[in-house]
């Protein structure tokens, strides 16, 4: 399976994507905003970055940018339940596989990074 490393600066959503992941046989890293994501992302490897796109420190626009650099073949997979931040990340679209929208249910989640994830098998 995948090394998955998820942003998101809301404790309890970052900690239930990160189970229902886990449970598909996903390696889970997690960082609380993009700052720290970067820092994880510069020491180690993944298979996808699963960002929110609003964090405190670091926005997830200014570390998928940062990601297409350091990593460039890896997918990067944004989540926001605000409108104009998935507006923010359309210019984007070229290195962001998609932008998920919250409230999202679990099997759409998995869903949406198991297509991620088969995109870089492609």
């Amino acid at each position: 399976m995948a090394r998955i490393l998820i942003a998101e600066d809301e404790d309890t959503l970052r900690r239930f994507v990160a189970r229902a992941l886990v449970m598909d046989g996903h390696e889970i890293v997690e960082a609380a905003d993009g700052a720290e994501a970067l820092e994880h992302l510069q020491a180690e490897v993944f298979d996808l970055l699963l960002s929110d796109i609003r964090m405190p420190v670091m926005d997830g626009i200014a570390l998928a940018t940062a990601t297409a650099k350091l990593a460039p073949a890896m997918p990067i997979l944004l989540m926001t339940g605000y409108a104009e931040q998935r507006e923010r990340a359309e210019p984007l679209m070229r290195i962001v596989v998609d932008v998920v929208a919250k409230p999202f249910t679990l099997p759409q989640i998995r869903q949406a990074v198991a297509d991620a994830l088969m995109q870089k098998a492609a």
